[in-house]
């Protein structure tokens, strides 16, 4: 009464399944009439207009002429149209002509527009080499001695 029925042999076997296609992830917007007191964090983009008082660790960043932030950034490329107190973290950095930053900036690439204000440090990301590290070592130790 409750049996299964039995499997005929011409079933064909299932097929795998197919990976699923990782979606796009939209960019998120911060208003200008948006403020944020802490910290935000996203893997994707992020188009500021508004302020964030607090550090962003963010994908890509695009801050626009009336975005503020008061903190440090750590992104993969920021462009910043507003301004920033605070470091910023970046493989490439864009200051455009009303860029205001104050703080310092790290990076692989740097580009400043005419007109745009920094007040900082630029120190650009360089792994040392092999042989160069082996020998600053042995110095640094003789040194704390």
């Amino acid at each position: 009464m409750f049996s299964k029925p039995a499997k005929s042999s011409s079933a064909r076997p299932e097929a795998p399944e197919a990976p699923v296609a990782r979606k796009a992830i939209a960019a998120s917007l911060i208003a200008e009439n948006v403020t944020v007191n802490g910290d935000l964090a996203s893997d994707g983009d992020v188009q500021l207009d508004g302020t964030v008082r607090g550090d962003l660790r963010v994908g890509r960043l695009t801050i626009g002429e009336s975005g503020q932030v008061e903190g440090a950034i750590e992104a993969e490329a920021v462009d910043i149209r507003g301004r920033v107190t605070g470091s910023i973290v970046a493989q490439t950095v864009r200051l455009h002509a009303s860029a205001q930053v104050i703080g310092d900036v790290i990076h692989t690439q740097l580009a400043i527009d005419a007109g745009a204000r920094f007040e900082g440090r630029s120190l650009r990301f360089e792994a040392p080499a092999p042989a160069m590290a082996a020998l600053e070592a042995p110095a640094a130790m003789e040194a704390a001695e």
